[in-house]
C-alpha cells in the first residue's frame, strides 16, 4: 500500500494547497467517512470541464485542478486520489473508455466522437476493499443536463448510470483500462492525439469553448 499513500507527480498530495483542501472537506470519524466528504467536496466544488488543453501535463496535475478550480475526470479523479492520499487513505486512479449516448452536440463535433479514450475515476481503499469513486460531474452540471448524480457511500462502487433522469442511454463501459499509483499522462496523451486530432491539436484555443447544454 505504500506507493497509494505517498505522493506522486501528479497526484501531489503533500502539495500545500491539496493538504489544506483535503484537511477542510475530511470531517468524520473513520476512513469511510473522510472519504465520502472529500468525494463530495471534490466532486460539487471542482467545476467539471472537459474544454481543456490536453497537450499540457498540468490539467493532470491535483494541484492545478484545485487551483483552477476546474478539471476534466483525469484531473478530478487525480485530485480526489491526492486528497485521499493527504487525509492517509490508501488511493489510485483508475481509467476506462466509455460511450457517452449524451454528449452535448458541441462536445461531439470537437471530438469527432461520443467515445471517451481514459475516463478516469478514482480508486479509495476502504475497509479492508478498494472502492471507486467518480467525482467527475458537479451536482450543478448533472440538474442542467438532467443526469442522475453519482453518490457514494465509501462502501459500493460509484460508476457512470446507463441511464439518465428521463431514462435515456447514458453511459456505457466498453473497456478497462486498469489501475495506477498516478496518472499515466504519457499514455494517456497518446491516446488523445489518436482518438481526437482535431480536438488535441486545438492546445490552448480549446479552454475558448464552453461547456453548457445546447
Amino acid at each position: 500500500m505504500k506507493e497509494y499513500l505517498e505522493p506522486a507527480q501528479f497526484i501531489d498530495s503533500t502539495h500545500a494547497a491539496v493538504v489544506e483542501f483535503s484537511r477542510k472537506n475530511s470531517s468524520g470519524n473513520s476512513e469511510r467517512e473522510r472519504a465520502v466528504s472529500l468525494y463530495y467536496a471534490v466532486r460539487d466544488e471542482i467545476r467539471y470541464n472537459p474544454f481543456l488543453d490536453f497537450s499540457d501535463r498540468e490539467v493532470f496535475r491535483a494541484s492545478t485542478v484545485l487551483a483552477a478550480d476546474q478539471g476534466f475526470c483525469v484531473g478530478k479523479a487525480s485530485l480526489l486520489a491526492a486528497c485521499a492520499r493527504a487525509a492517509g487513505i490508501a488511493a489510485r486512479v483508475g481509467f476506462a473508455d466509455v460511450k457517452n449516448h449524451l454528449t452535448s452536440p458541441r462536445l461531439a463535433e470537437t471530438m469527432g466522437s461520443d467515445l471517451f479514450v481514459y475516463h478516469g475515476y478514482t480508486d479509495l481503499y476502504l475497509d479492508g476493499k478498494w472502492v471507486k469513486a467518480t467525482p467527475a460531474f458537479n451536482l450543478d452540471l448533472c440538474t442542467r443536463f438532467r443526469v442522475k448524480p453519482l453518490e457514494f457511500d465509501g462502501r459500493q462502487d460509484s460508476i457512470f448510470h446507463p441511464f439518465d433522469q428521463d431514462n435515456r442511454r447514458h453511459m456505457e463501459y466498453l473497456r478497462d483500462r486498469g489501475t495506477y499509483a498516478d496518472v499515466p499522462v504519457e499514455a494517456i496523451q497518446q491516446a488523445f492525439r489518436e482518438a481526437y486530432p482535431k480536438f488535441y491539436r486545438l492546445g490552448r484555443d480549446a479552454a475558448q469553448e464552453t461547456f453548457a447544454p445546447q
